[in-house]
């Protein structure tokens, strides 16, 4: 073979692989990246060689072709507990081959049907709900040890310490499943925790999600159980060939006088460290005073988990002392997080430090009203042993602001630090422009994502709720691909999503797991169940996704099929609708401008024509052929219904037509110009602010784009005027909002039951931003062919992203020069591009390497005309100087009655200005005349 040493393979990975690259299955799929300076580089051939750690000769296979992502294993499957290395070394079209690639070892990480023994355990005679307990159990080594693992779960949240040691730095861990259908255990390597003699398992454990009451206001209860509960067991190997489990059960024993004296996901943790037995997860401890542990019967088997663990992700400073108007002592950690504090104290035994959390302040005071019955509130007591130091471990809040009661003596800050949390996701996407408050908006998307991707993907962190809403990530779930590496834990939410619809006949539940009493069918919250697997087969290429949730997609799609009816249209039931339009009344967030029967029969043809696609994807020729058939019977039904034949839908708002043209209901080249016309015209009218809730918001710029008003598009991206997309990051938002305006102008909290200040649903924006705005996007199942499209929108000089694509690194980007716009792109090894310039040329095709072509670009032209009371209002709203002369000058006379004005208007054709001044002071109206006949003399004189 040729050596090539410009050719690399600088990652292998494994399917689904946690800690030590352990696997959850047999025959994990492989992955790997190739780096090359040479040009269009391709794979022609693969070796992939297997060695056995320890005694065994290597085997090698040879993969003819180019794939390299989620490439099937070519092995004979691993048995539990087999541990292996895996290299590869690739040869490309051009004839060379690459060195192999270091070694990655692939653990198996599962046991064999039958071999989980472990029992649930817990205390036996509680003293409280949901007593936190403490469980332990001693055991001889009476042999050198070659490997020792712990599998673990809970009915709660849970940490092992092995002699003194945890033994990994894991946080809530198992987290939360369909506890009914499906638990998933830990596989942790232990061997450096064990000593010879006598040794110590030791557990922690809080009731977490498994106690927890669920529900709003009186209704809410306990869903899953009463007491929290632990199953672990310790397999030792020994290097003379032997094995020993210990494994939960009788024998074990358990104590409910720990330091934790109580715990909730909704309530915070009290810790009381004079408490705290000494030793008590190491040999020599005297536990007769402990109880034997209640054994409870069977449960689920639990499966390998096959997403990542959650981590302390970052840790945050004190960024500013608040002394409140009533006294208080707040902290401000400048940025809304989730996760908990550390604390480092020195105090008296008995002294009790409370803190008290929050996202916003109210009047100065800690903003509590939100987080309605979520207590969001921890307690330390000091054992009064010097310098001591504490965080919370089986809780977690959303918040910014932390008050901070009975400190002793004077805080320093910098003993106070905020831990954030989630689950331990692989960063992928970056996107950088030149516009500061949409860098900001991007990087309060990424925030919002990280604290709401704990374990199971939340619709918020911090109040009585943290549920896993089905709308919220259907909505958001291409955004979070462009920003994290979140397949596996996708796929793995998405098995209980299967769980609880099939135990509910084939409605997929508001919330995932379903906590919330009898499930009702919803369109864009039950289409989860069939746009989140087509989303992780687009951007990871993952097919088996599809396979796997194929039954789950097909059950919907038949349930709101029965649903239609004859009529195909899906009329008269409950809906959600487009959640959250900024028209919507604080008390009655549903009520939206759009009629929900036409997002409900949207969301049929929409699942349905997924469906259909997807069946074809995998083969299954009467699905396919069937599903096609009625989703073209949905369509003509939809257009018959709510589409005039001049392109006018009886819905005449953003969302309505934003779902026909990108849902792809409306086909036909002049229908879908009309439509896209009247669209611009309804976001001009709107003067650029967002007039879309949960359904429009992730969909209305791709509408305008892809019917030629991108412009139209990048005016609403920039507008920072309430509602959109930059208001919050005006009033200093650092995520994402619920409401469009959860603070009001004036400072205060929307007066709404439900605010919350981190909701990442309307952060949707960011993935056209990724693909559109900086012009990065998978042309083909995870990107093995790209679209870089960048578009040079008013408002910015440059933009740029870089997403960590399957197949290696990819970016694109634009930036404006004085020769013209330079366009850049980093194509990956064994892929191709086809490249559409901002100047209208014949799209290009490229392949793997770096690319930079610079055009000349004829921006849209400013306005430069002379503007008067007399001009027309789009004309006005079109011209940023005049818009700021008119509204300038309103808020000058009087704040509360511009906002009225502009929230009032509609900036459209055929009506001037001077038509709806009519009900401003005349002595106003003269002061706005003066003001644009100014800005008409600057431009005359310019």
């Amino acid at each position: 073979m040729t050596a090539a040493p410009s050719t690399r393979v600088i990652r292998t990975t494994a399917e689904h692989a946690t800690d030590r690259s352990t696997v959850p299955t047999p025959t994990p799929r492989l992955s790997w990246v190739v780096e090359t300076d040479v040009p269009d580089w391709r794979q022609a051939s693969a070796e992939v060689e297997l060695t056995p750690t320890g005694d065994g000769d290597a085997t090698t296979v040879r993969l003819d072709g180019p794939d390299s992502v989620l490439v099937g294993w070519p092995f004979e499957p691993l048995a539990a507990g087999d541990e292996v290395a895996v290299r590869v070394r690739v040869t490309g079209a051009d004839g060379g081959t690459s060195a192999w690639s270091a070694p990655l070892p692939v653990v198996a990480g599962f046991l064999a049907d039958g071999q989980w023994s472990a029992r649930m355990v817990g205390l036996a005679d509680p003293q409280q709900p949901a007593q936190p307990v403490l469980v332990r159990r001693t055991f001889t080594v009476d042999r050198p040890v070659r490997r020792a693992r712990l599998f673990a779960t809970a009915h709660g949240v849970y940490q092992v310490s092995i002699n003194g040691h945890d033994v990994d730095d894991e946080v809530l861990k198992p987290g939360w499943t369909a506890y009914q259908w499906r638990l998933v255990h830990e596989t942790t390597d232990v061997t450096d925790l064990l000593v010879d003699g006598e040794n110590a398992v030791g557990v922690r454990l809080a009731g977490g999600w498994w106690t927890e009451r669920f529900g709003f206001r009186d209704a809410a209860a306990r869903v899953y159980g009463e007491q929290p509960e632990v199953a672990l067991q310790l397999v030792v190997d020994y290097t003379d060939g032997t094995s020993e489990t210990i494994a939960s059960g009788e024998g074990w024993r358990a104590s409910g006088d720990g330091p934790t004296t109580r715990s909730g996901i909704y309530l915070g943790e009290r810790f009381d460290a004079r408490l705290e037995p000494a030793g008590w997860s190491s040999p020599g401890f005297d536990d007769h005073a402990w109880s034997p542990v209640r054994v409870d019967g069977d449960v689920p088997v639990p499966q390998a988990r096959r997403c990542p663990g959650a981590r302390r992700v970052a840790e945050l400073p004190v960024r500013e002392v608040i002394t409140t108007p009533s006294g208080k002592t707040v902290l401000d950690f400048g940025q809304n997080l989730v996760g908990w504090l550390r604390l480092t104290a020195r105090g008296e035994a008995g002294t009790t430090i409370t803190l008290k959390h929050a996202e916003v302040l109210d009047d100065g005071e800690l903003g509590t009203r939100p987080l309605r019955a979520a207590e969001a509130t921890d307690t330390f007591t000091l054992a009064g042993a010097g310098e001591e130091t504490w965080e919370p471990w089986s809780t977690f809040h959303g918040f910014r602001y932390a008050q901070v009661d009975g400190w002793p003596g004077e805080l320093d800050p910098s003993d106070v630090v905020a831990v954030a949390v989630s689950s331990d996701m692989r960063r992928s996407g970056e996107f950088e422009c030149s516009h500061e408050q949409l860098q900001q908006l991007h990087e309060n998307i990424v925030w919002g994502m990280r604290g709401n991707f704990l374990h199971v993907p939340t619709d918020c962190p911090q109040r009585d709720e943290r549920l896993g809403w089905t709308g919220d990530i259907q909505v958001f779930a291409p955004t979070a691909t462009d920003l994290f590496d979140c397949n596996g834990f996708l796929a793995s939410w998405l098995q209980d999503l299967a769980l609880e619809q099939e135990a509910a006949g084939g409605i997929v539940p508001f919330v995932v797991p379903h906590v919330l009493g009898r499930p009702i069918p919803a369109a864009a919250w039950g289409d989860a169940a069939t746009v989140v697997p087509a989303v992780l087969h687009e951007r990871y290429g993952d097919r088996q996704v599809l396979v796997d949730q194929y039954p789950s997609m097909r059950a919907w799609v038949e349930t709101i099929l029965g649903l239609a009816g004859e009529r195909r249209l899906w009329e008269g039931k409950f809906q959600f609708g487009d959640w959250l339009d900024p028209a919507a009344p604080p008390q009655r967030p549903g009520e939206a401008k759009t009629d929900p029967d036409v997002v409900a029969s949207a969301h049929v043809f929409r699942s349905t024509d997924i469906l259909a696609r997807t069946a074809a994807l995998l083969g299954y020729t009467d699905d396919a052929q069937r599903y096609r058939r009625i989703a073209e019977e949905v369509r003509a039904a939809f257009l018959r219904e709510y589409v005039t034949g001049a392109g006018r839908m009886l819905s005449d708002t953003q969302t309505a037509y934003a779902m026909a043209i990108e849902y792809g209901i409306a086909t036909d080249p002049q229908t879908r110009t009309q439509m896209g016309d009247r669209l611009a015209d309804l976001v001009r009218a709107a003067g650029y602010r967002v007039a879309t809730g949960f359904v429009g918001t992730p969909i209305v710029c791709d509408a305008l784009t892809s019917t030629g008003h991108v412009d139209v598009a990048g005016r609403l991206l920039l507008q920072t005027e309430n509602p959109s997309w930059l208001y919050p990051v005006t009033m200093g938002a650092t995520t994402v909002w619920e409401r469009w305006d959860s603070m009001l102008e004036d400072g205060s909290i929307n007066p709404g039951q439900m605010t919350s200040f981190n909701h990442y649903a309307f952060g949707a924006i960011a993935d056209w931003m990724h693909r559109t705005v900086a012009g990065l996007a998978a042309a083909a199942p995870g990107y093995r062919e790209q679209r870089i499209a960048p578009h040079p929108i008013a408002g910015l000089d440059f933009a740029r992203v870089t997403h960590e694509t399957p197949y290696g690194r990819a970016a694109a980007g634009w930036e404006r020069t004085a020769g013209g716009v330079v366009v850049t792109a980093v194509v990956p090894a064994g892929t191709t591009a086809t490249v559409h310039l901002p100047d209208g040329s014949d799209p290009l095709v490229v392949g793997s390497g770096s690319h930079s072509w610079t055009v000349a670009v004829n921006g849209r032209s400013a306005p430069g005309g002379a503007v008067s009371l007399d001009s027309e209002l789009a004309d006005i709203v079109d011209d940023p100087a005049a818009y700021a002369a008119v509204m300038g000058t309103l808020r000058e006379y009087d704040e509360e009655q511009a906002r009225e004005f502009r929230d009032t208007t509609r900036w459209v054709r055929g009506s001037r200005l001077a038509d709806v001044m009519r009900r401003i002071p005349p002595v106003v109206q003269t002061e706005v005349a003066e003001a644009l006949a100014g800005v008409t003399r600057a431009r005359r004189a310019g």
